[in-house]
């Protein structure tokens, strides 16, 4: 009887998101809503299931868990890319592996309510309102500042053209690649790394998470900021010196910052950003709906689905 192993569903949200009960019969999913990251633990616990299901970057795969797993036939993970997985190892071992589509524009709107919460002071007002009170706090107006896109790949030109449409705002972009004609078809201007953060009223990261771009916002970019500026995060957290943005935060030397990802995810309850009051925090959420969840686990059902009649789908091979 396959056993399928569903990881990190925090929301407790897996099993109502797909029809698990069109697969096959004898196929039992089975939800873990913790994450566990240590080794021994991981192992423990899926050694005698034939499937995984992953939800991406959550609980790290490398080959040394791999090794470990010899009932494991196929690993599924959210979207076509997980940099926690060592996709090479698994298929060493002959487990198949695939993925599923991922939305175009989750992770774009949440940059934009998290932009408009800090701008606003939505969380702060919201609570002092519940606690019984009134105004304490001003905003600032988004239209005609400057947006700053550290990126301007998919996600990075969907939130400068929802800054230029909605509120007027001009944007500057920068990353290491970036070029003159890109920023043109965005209606962006190229600048420098240092101009960016210099001028960009707020701060926006959009990229991905490699070797060259870990650190790639430090202390010098964050000195350079306006005192008025907000950053926002909804990339990757080890993109951003996470020292440094507490150390800045916290001295006031800009006015907020947004973040949706941490180095070390779920962020610790005792994290001493979580005590900042300059500071909106959010667990990681930017991909996470319910439009997005039942695409995710639908095409996990359907991805079981096809592998159990020995024509997989949607297979992870590079």
């Amino acid at each position: 009887m396959p056993k399928i192993a569903i990881l990190d569903d925090y929301a407790d949200a897996a099993l109502d998101m797909a029809d698990w009960g069109s697969l096959p019969a004898g196929f039992e999913p089975v939800v873990f809503n913790d994450n566990l990251v240590e080794h021994d633990a991981l192992v423990d616990r899926l050694k005698d299931f034939e499937v995984v299901c992953a939800m991406r970057e959550r609980t790290p795969f490398p080959a040394a868990v791999f090794e470990r797993l010899p009932n494991l036939k196929l690993f599924i993970t959210s979207g076509m890319r997980n940099k926690s997985v060592d996709f090479a190892a698994a298929r060493k071992r002959g487990v198949v592996c695939c993925g599923t589509e991922t939305s175009g524009t989750t992770t774009t709107e949440h940059t934009w309510a998290l932009i408009l919460a800090t701008a606003r002071h939505v969380p702060h007002d919201h609570m002092v309102m519940r606690q019984g009170g009134w105004q304490t706090r001003m905003g600032f107006d988004l239209a005609g500042k400057t947006l700053g896109c550290v990126g301007l790949g998919r996600l990075g030109s969907a939130v400068a053209k929802i800054g230029a449409s909605a509120f007027g705002m001009k944007t500057v972009a920068w990353s290491q690649n970036l070029t003159a004609e890109r920023c043109a078809e965005v209606g962006a201007e190229l600048v420098s790394k240092q101009e960016l953060f210099e001028r960009a009223d707020v701060v926006t990261i959009h990229l991905l998470l490699s070797d060259r771009t870990t650190g790639l916002v430090g202390a010098e970019d964050l000195a350079r900021m306006k005192p008025g500026a907000i950053l926002v995060n909804t990339s990757r957290g080890p993109i951003v010196d996470e020292t440094a943005l507490y150390q800045t935060l916290k001295a006031g030397k800009i006015r907020a910052a947004a973040i949706d990802v941490f180095s070390e995810e779920p962020l610790p309850a005792d994290a001493a950003i979580r005590g900042l009051d300059n500071v909106v925090l959010t667990p990681h959420i930017g991909y996470v709906t319910e439009d997005t969840y039942r695409l995710f686990y639908g095409q996990m059902v359907e991805d079981i689905a096809a592998w159990a009649k020995g024509s997989p789908i949607r297979t992870i091979d590079a």
